[in-house]
């Protein structure tokens, strides 16, 4: 079974407002909620794929229920530790340019981390854990650590989509992935990455110590792939450029739904381009259909 960890989940209230009136009354064009946070939406597109997966993390309050009650009627499975404060809200107020407006999000008590602990401690060698996303400030910055910890005693393999200093503390740990993009890959290193030629070496320095699969997306630029065996390069399909979010997210969901279906590193990959593009062409999370379309056009080059 594969798990995801959404340690600081949201409620998201997408607002859409012709123009933006500061200091005055302004009405709204549209509006949504949906349920946010990096692990959830890997959940919502591993079900695209038909591959079920058990949502993790905390939730309180309305906005808690109100996100249990979304996974739930999409038959997403839920596992999540319920605390006495509020799931936060995050606005996202789309005008003239977007504007988000993220809340710090509730207190973590240490019986609700312990709560989560012993989940993740159930886990076997036959399951999958996927953490995504930041830590709340409430929690303890080595929190992926100790929870990585876990799995590597039970044999659980753990797959992480973090940045910066989150992401290089679990590097030691041997990930079974981790998808940076360029961006957050020359941070590692402490350098520019631009093209698919800069990452290269970074790449396969990650594999060498000790990381089994990575992913570095290059937006525009494609995408590479690395483990001990090859290094796959592919570009971007072609398509209109609508909202990057959740892009990642899909592309990881991408990946572990076809190799879980195929066991084929090749063909995840694929799947796992053309669900990012699938994703960051479209207003909400892609779509299988979507997917399938933008296949043809992601073309797969072996280094």
């Amino acid at each position: 079974m594969i798990y995801t960890l959404t340690l600081n989940p949201s409620l998201d209230y997408i607002v859409e407002v012709d123009n933006v009136a500061l200091g005055q009354l302004n009405r709204t064009k549209s509006e949504a909620k949906f349920p946010g946070g990096k692990g959830i939406n890997v959940s919502q597109v591993l079900k695209k794929f038909d591959v079920n997966s058990t949502a993790l993390g905390f939730l309180g309050g309305f906005t808690g229920a109100f996100i249990e009650d979304y996974l739930k009627s999409i038959h997403v499975e839920t596992d999540f530790v319920h605390i006495k404060g509020d799931t936060r809200i995050n606005i996202k107020l789309r005008s003239e340019e977007e504007t988000e407006i993220n809340a710090k999000g509730p207190n973590i008590t240490s019986d609700d981390l312990d709560q989560l602990k012993d989940k993740v401690k159930k886990l076997t060698k036959e399951d999958v854990l996927i953490l995504a996303g930041s830590i709340p400030s409430s929690m303890p910055e080595n929190m992926y650590e100790e929870l990585v910890q876990i799995c590597a005693g039970n044999g659980t393999k753990f797959v992480v989509d973090a940045e910066g200093d989150l992401l290089k503390r679990i590097l030691p740990l041997n990930p079974f992935l981790i998808k940076p993009n360029h961006h957050e890959l020359g941070e590692l290193f402490q350098t520019r990455i631009e093209t698919v030629e800069d990452t290269i070496p970074y790449g396969k320095e990650l594999v060498k110590n000790g990381v089994q699969n990575v992913i570095v997306s290059l937006a525009d630029k494609g995408a590479v792939f690395f483990n001990k065996d090859f290094t796959l390069v592919s570009n971007v399909p072609k398509g209109e450029m609508k909202s990057s979010v959740g892009a990642g997210d899909s592309m990881v969901a991408g990946f572990m739904a076809t190799l879980e279906k195929t066991g084929n590193v090749e063909e995840a990959f694929k799947y796992s381009v053309a669900a990012g593009s699938a994703t960051a062409f479209s207003l909400g999370l892609c779509t299988l259909e979507k997917v399938e379309q933008l296949l043809h056009g992601v073309r797969i080059e072996k280094r």
